[in-house]
C-alpha cells in the first residue's frame, strides 16, 4: 500500500514539473479563468445606458427643452448632437454614430398647449435590438414625466391621462426588432474568426510535428512568401463558408442584403487576412499544435465579448471599450450590419475599414519578424 502510494505520489510531482514546464498552457489555465470572471463581472452589461442620441428640434421653446433634459437625466440617453436638420440626423443614425434621433416638429408646444397630443418622433438604430429595448421601454413614461413641473396653472390639465403628447418609435433598418437580423450577420464575422486563426495558427506548427519544417526552411522560399502561400488557401476557404453563411442566412433566416455584395465580400477579404495574419502569428510563437489552439482560445474568447456580438458594445465600461476597438470582429461587425441591414457605402464605413488595415499592418509585421526569428 505504502509503496503503490509512493508510485502515485512520482508520477504526480512529474506530471506537475512537465506542467510548469510548458509555461504557455499552465499561464492558459490560470489566465483565462481571471479573464471570464473579470470580462463577466465588469465588462458586461445588458442594460446599456447613455446611448447616443442625436436632436432635431424645429421647435425649441422652453418645453422642448424641458424634454430634452429629461431624456438625459433619465440616463440611457446621451445628447451628442443638436441642432441638426432631419437629414444629418438621418446621417448620424446610419453611420452608427448616434443610437437614438429625437425629432421634434415645428407646432410642438403650440399644439401641446392647445391639448392636440403632437406626436414627437423618436428614431431608433435597431440593428441591435438589445442595446436599445430598455432605452425604449423608458420612453413609454416619459411622456407621463417629462413635462410634470411645466404644465401647471392653466395647463394643469394636460397632467392628465392621457400623456400629453405621443411618442411615435421609429425602428430602422430592422422595423420588427427580429433578433436574427443582428445574430445572423454577426455570425459571418465571428465564424469566420475563429476558422481563420485557428486554422493558420496550425500551419506552421504541422511543419515542425511532422518535420518538415527543414525541407522548408532549405529552400529558397523568403519568409513573406511563405506566409502568403500559407494565408491564400484559407482565404479561398473564407470565401466558401462565406457563401454557405450568406445562402443559409437569406434562405432560412430571411436576412435582407440592402448594401452593395461587391463591397461586402472586400471589406470581408481585408478582415480575413487580418485574422490569418493573427493566426500565422500564433503559430510562429506556439510549439506545438495544443499550444497554438490554445492561442486561438485566448484570443477568441474576448473576441466574442467585447466586440458587440453577444452583449451590447455600449453597455461595456469605457476601458472595455478601449480594447474591443482593438479587435478586428468589433469593427467587421458594423460593417457587415452596415451593408447588409442599412446599405452603407464606402465613404461611411472607412471609420471602420481603416482599423481593420491598420490592424493587418501590425499582425503581419510580427508575424514576419518571428518567422525570420525561426530561421536562426
Amino acid at each position: 500500500m505504502i509503496q503503490a502510494l509512493a508510485r502515485t505520489w512520482a508520477i504526480a510531482l512529474k506530471e506537475v514539473q512537465q506542467m510548469l514546464r510548458d509555461r504557455l498552457t499552465f499561464a492558459m489555465a490560470v489566465g483565462v479563468p481571471v479573464m471570464q470572471l473579470i470580462l463577466f463581472g465588469y465588462a458586461i452589461n445588458t442594460d446599456p445606458k447613455g446611448l447616443p442620441t442625436a436632436v432635431v428640434a424645429a421647435d425649441s421653446g422652453p418645453l422642448t427643452r424641458s424634454l430634452v433634459s429629461t431624456l438625459q437625466t433619465s440616463g440611457y440617453f446621451r445628447i451628442v448632437a443638436s441642432g441638426l436638420d432631419e437629414r444629418a440626423g438621418d446621417e448620424m443614425l446610419q453611420r452608427g454614430e448616434a443610437q437614438f434621433l429625437i425629432v421634434v416638429p415645428p407646432d410642438f408646444e403650440t399644439r401641446l398647449v392647445r391639448g392636440e397630443r403632437p406626436a414627437l418622433l423618436v428614431a431608433v438604430d435597431a440593428t441591435d435590438p438589445s442595446a436599445s429595448s430598455n432605452a425604449m421601454a423608458a420612453l413609454g413614461q416619459l411622456g407621463q414625466t417629462a413635462l410634470a413641473r411645466e404644465l401647471t396653472g392653466p395647463l394643469a390639465s394636460l397632467r392628465a391621462k392621457p400623456a400629453p403628447f405621443e411618442i411615435r418609435i421609429q425602428r430602422r433598418y430592422n422595423p420588427e426588432g427580429l433578433s436574427r437580423y443582428n445574430i445572423v450577420p454577426g455570425l459571418v464575422g465571428t465564424i469566420l474568426t475563429m476558422t481563420m486563426v485557428m486554422l493558420t495558427a496550425l500551419a506552421m506548427t504541422r511543419e515542425r510535428e511532422r518535420g518538415t519544417m527543414e525541407n522548408l526552411l532549405a529552400t529558397p522560399v523568403r519568409p513573406f512568401e511563405v506566409m502568403v502561400g500559407k494565408i491564400l488557401p484559407y482565404v479561398v476557404l473564407g470565401y466558401v463558408q462565406l457563401g454557405v453563411i450568406l445562402g443559409a442566412a437569406y434562405v432560412l433566416f430571411s436576412v435582407p442584403m440592402v448594401g452593395s455584395v461587391a463591397l461586402l465580400l472586400a471589406c470581408i477579404g481585408l478582415f480575413m487576412v487580418a485574422n490569418l495574419g493573427v493566426g500565422f502569428t500564433f503559430s510562429t510563437l506556439a510549439r506545438n499544435q495544443l499550444q497554438a489552439l490554445q492561442l486561438t482560445f485566448f484570443f477568441f474568447l474576448p473576441s466574442m465579448l467585447l466586440s458587440g456580438f453577444m452583449f451590447p458594445f455600449r453597455g461595456m465600461p469605457v476601458w472595455a471599450q478601449h480594447i474591443g476597438e482593438v479587435l478586428p470582429l468589433t469593427h467587421f461587425l458594423r460593417i457587415v450590419r452596415g451593408i447588409m441591414l442599412k446599405g452603407a457605402e464606402a465613404p461611411e464605413l472607412w471609420g471602420e475599414v481603416w482599423p481593420l488595415a491598420a490592424f493587418l499592418a501590425v499582425a503581419g509585421g510580427v508575424a514576419l519578424l518571428r518567422y525570420r526569428r525561426t530561421l536562426d
